[in-house]
């Protein structure tokens, strides 16, 4: 799959996840075999407004590349100027959010929202690729609901107004997280496009990433399925490359892990910050070990990092 000047095949990508995929993060999963990551989606308007805590979600690393930033907008003016700022930051590509269901979003025709105006869509992504030397590319989902699909004209539209790539949550705006991904529409928008076509939606598993393969996409993306298990990334590539299935990983594998994001985390923020904004990651890290709520209870009260390092060490010695 070749988008600007870097070419993977069957590439497996990092959704872009508001609150989740911040740097130290990507820098997780980057390890674990993601082979393509994206920013949290950032506000054009903040992007043009120089916002500080706007321009913080784009900061990039050499370490995760290829990485794209994602925006988000509804006026084709202010995404170009935010295209054209983001140049500055030398990102691989920069990524169109066209399916983020969240309301306060779409009331403005941001994300999701331009699925109910085809031509103001049409026109955010235009004048994007027009602002900037960066391909561009899109995400977006099937349609408004499911009365109204219309990811074919999308597809095709999209193409036409200049994206590299197009990736497909493969559900509506009305369904937001809720049923299931119907991934035949894959195989679908697949056959009446030419550029690369990445598939999303209830990738949770090594079987279901080579499932949604065999629909013919050219990349996967995996968003929520890696939250709670990063590893997922190298699971998938050891099963497409070996046929067989890696055993989840075991207590020192999850307490090694979390301790090397903590600390990721505090290099990017500080310490005070770095430590508290961590706390989420417990539950996933933690998850299914023996005898761990009394542990993650007390984690979720120290706010050094050498406490919380001695706390897991100590769990880890049993």
């Amino acid at each position: 799959m070749k988008i600007g000047s870097f070419d993977i095949q069957h590439p497996l990508c990092l959704a872009p996840m508001e609150d989740v995929t911040d740097l130290p993060f990507r820098l997780i999963c980057k390890r674990l075999g993601a082979d393509i990551t994206y920013t949290e989606f950032t506000s054009s308007e903040g992007i043009i407004r120089d916002i500080p805590r706007i321009m913080e979600k784009m900061r990039i690393s050499e370490e995760e590349r290829p990485v794209g930033i994602q925006i988000f907008g509804g006026k084709p003016e202010s995404m170009a100027r935010a295209a054209q700022a983001i140049e500055k930051l030398k990102p691989d590509f920069i990524d169109i959010n066209c399916g983020c269901w969240v309301k306060n979003h779409v009331s403005r025709n941001e994300g999701a929202g331009l699925l109910r105006d085809l031509k103001l869509f049409e026109d955010v992504v235009k004048n994007t690729v027009q602002a900037t030397n960066l391909p561009v590319t899109v995400k977006t989902r099937l349609g408004w609901d499911d009365k109204s699909i219309v990811i074919e004209d999308v597809a095709k539209m999209v193409e036409a107004a200049g994206a590299k790539a197009l990736t497909l949550h493969c559900r509506t705006r009305s369904q937001a997280h809720s049923g299931f991904a119907d991934w035949s529409w894959l195989e679908k928008i697949k056959k009446i496009i030419s550029i690369p076509l990445i598939g999303n939606g209830d990738i949770t598993s090594a079987d279901d990433a080579k499932a949604m393969l065999e629909t013919g996409c050219d990349g996967l993306m995996i968003g929520r399925g890696a939250i709670a298990n990063p590893w997922i990334f190298k699971q998938i590539k050891h099963f497409l490359n070996t046929g067989a299935h890696l055993p989840e990983p075991d207590i020192l594998e999850k307490i090694k892990l979390c301790i090397e994001h903590l600390k990721l985390n505090v290099e990017s923020r500080g310490e005070k910050y770095g430590v508290q904004t961590f706390r989420k990651y417990y539950v996933g890290y933690l998850k299914g070990l023996p005898n761990i709520s009394k542990v993650r209870s007390d984690l979720m009260k120290l706010t050094q990092l050498d406490q919380v390092v001695e706390k897991l060490e100590i769990y880890k010695k049993g």
